[in-house]
């Protein structure tokens, strides 16, 4: 039996959820039409954290627990001390962000949530299929990832995948001003891996040991390496971990944005909306519910150019090279930073450099591997 007719559907109560429907809720463009999030979670833990990099203040400063305008990238050779200025590195909680956003939804006569799980969305009779109701609506904004996506041959499909460990100590071990982007000191064997430390305090950091490959492994592994770290690296002896967290990230040239259509938007992790070199996801978010916004208030169908294709094509060539030459990332990532300044780096990942910019970049990382993955993503 149907329920009541929405004017949007939206599966999936996360970060890109959560922040279309904000967006959607706070322009009078949109009043008086009902939305509904769907999500099979209450989304009460705290279950991940998202970083970025922006100049100035933000819309989310608010929450930011740490912020940072100053890091560091260890290569097993070298050292690189990074001024991020203009630019500054933030945190946020997942639970602070949800508290947040969904405290002031609730406030909302158009927002309402629901708990379920949905198995299908069927656009010919206008709904989202539950198992425990159907939803009609008159667009639908899902975050699910395609069912084909495993299957696709022709995409090039990595993971970030992480393991990572809140720890306090007794003494004083970390500088709470300097955050360690990647270090290459301590990976696992031939592989694109490396730690990731973000200090809160003096004696509180968050450290991830990080995978940017093809394959995945067991948990003992991150275990071990975070252990190895803390004791060689570090060389810390005591400690206490507080909380832990984990995950596995796509990165892919997978053509989400394929599905979209006008009565249907993928949005989120489904859609394409992290950073395929990087993993980076929430200033993405950002960006792209502002784009759909102004596309429908344009009279466009939601997901219209939601992708830049040309540096679509740029992270496509850079997969090609991490998936078939995993072991030569610390070296790629060295030049990376080593060749260009901090805030040509943002500027890049962030999509806002010109073509002759780009070209640049990418003089900075030339080598034969990313000439074949040239002809090979022709």
């Amino acid at each position: 039996m149907l329920g009541p007719v929405y004017y949007y559907v939206i599966i999936g109560g996360g970060m890109a959820g959560l922040q279309l429907a904000l967006q959607l809720s706070r322009d009078v463009f949109f009043k008086g039409k009902k939305i509904a999030i769907i999500d099979p979670s209450d989304k009460d833990k705290n279950d991940k954290t998202w970083c970025f990099w922006e100049k100035g203040a933000g819309h989310w400063d608010h929450i930011v627990s740490s912020s940072w305008e100053k890091g560091l990238f260890f290569s097993s050779e070298a050292k690189l001390e990074l001024d991020l200025s203009p630019y500054r590195y933030k945190k946020i909680s997942a639970i602070d962000f949800y508290t947040e956003v969904k405290k002031e939804l609730s406030h909302s006569p158009d927002v309402i949530f629901i708990k379920d799980t949905i198995t299908e969305v069927d656009t010919v009779k206008m709904q989202a299929i539950g198992e425990e109701g159907n939803y009609p609506a008159t667009h639908f904004f899902d975050s699910r990832i395609p069912a084909d996506y495993l299957e696709a041959k022709k995409a090039t499909k990595i993971f970030q995948h992480f393991r990572g460990w809140e720890i306090e100590t007794e003494n004083e071990h970390f500088q709470p001003e300097v955050f360690t982007m990647m270090d290459y000191r301590l990976k696992f064997k031939n592989s694109t891996s490396f730690m990731y430390v973000l200090p809160e305090t003096s004696k509180k950091a968050l450290l991830e040991f990080t995978f940017f490959t093809p394959f995945l492994t067991e948990e003992k592994i991150y275990e071990e390496m975070l252990e190895n770290y803390i004791s060689e690296i570090l060389k810390i002896g005591d400690f206490r971990i507080t909380s832990t967290e984990s995950g596995v990230i796509p990165m892919t040239d997978f053509p989400f944005e394929k599905k979209n259509n006008r009565k249907l938007t993928k949005i989120g992790t489904g859609g394409g909306w992290v950073k395929p070199s990087t993993g980076y996801s929430f200033k993405n978010t950002e960006k792209k519910t502002g784009k759909i916004i102004s596309n429908i208030k344009s009279g466009h169908i939601p997901g219209k150019n939601l992708v830049y294709n040309r540096f679509r094509r740029y992270d496509a060539f850079f997969l090609d090279v991490l998936a078939r030459h995993n072991q030569k990332g610390e070296a790629i990532f060295t030049k990376f930073y080593q060749a260009n300044s901090i805030e040509m780096i943002f500027r890049y990942l962030d999509e806002e450099t010109s073509f002759s910019e780009d070209i640049k970049v990418m003089l900075s990382l030339f080598g034969y591997e990313f000439i074949e993955a040239f002809f090979r993503k022709l």
